[in-house]
């Protein structure tokens, strides 16, 4: 029972990626679980999630049973080219600005704190010495 697998390429393997059509590469292997989609413990939603990249660690955080490794076999179609699937993405954080804690709200919150105090009492003493009789 020597049968050639196929080797896929990552471009033929993430247009697979509906419904009625999905493929998932798992180990360095190419799945058709279209089949499975309406049988799958977790809905169809969490194959789709797994599409367009290597869904080994997504396989694997799972911690699938050995009966669900072993129904794998019937879906198996061939085997990704890994020099096609792309370099894991490293997270770049976005660039922000220097944190100035002199120009938040907070800042200006406690400013006005002390300032509005200052204005009211200098306001009362100002009607208070203009208005006065004599």
């Amino acid at each position: 029972m020597a049968s050639e697998t196929k080797a896929f390429n990552f471009g033929e393997v993430a247009v697979h990626n509906k419904t009625k059509d999905c493929w998932l590469i798992i180990s360095g292997k190419v799945y058709d679980v279209t089949p499975f989609m309406d049988d799958h413990p977790g809905g169809d939603e969490v194959l789709l999630s797994a599409t367009g990249k290597d869904a080994t660690n997504d396989f694997e955080d799972v911690g699938h049973s050995d009966s669900a490794r072993d129904m794998m076999a019937k879906y198996l179609i061939g085997e990704i080219d890994a020099s096609t699937v792309p370099a894991k993405r490293i997270y770049v954080p976005p660039q922000q600005p220097p944190y100035n804690h002199d120009k938040t709200t907070e800042f200006v919150i406690k400013i006005l704190q002390f300032l509005v105090p200052l204005l009211i009492l200098g306001l009362a003493y100002g009607v208070r010495h203009f208005t006065k009789k004599e």
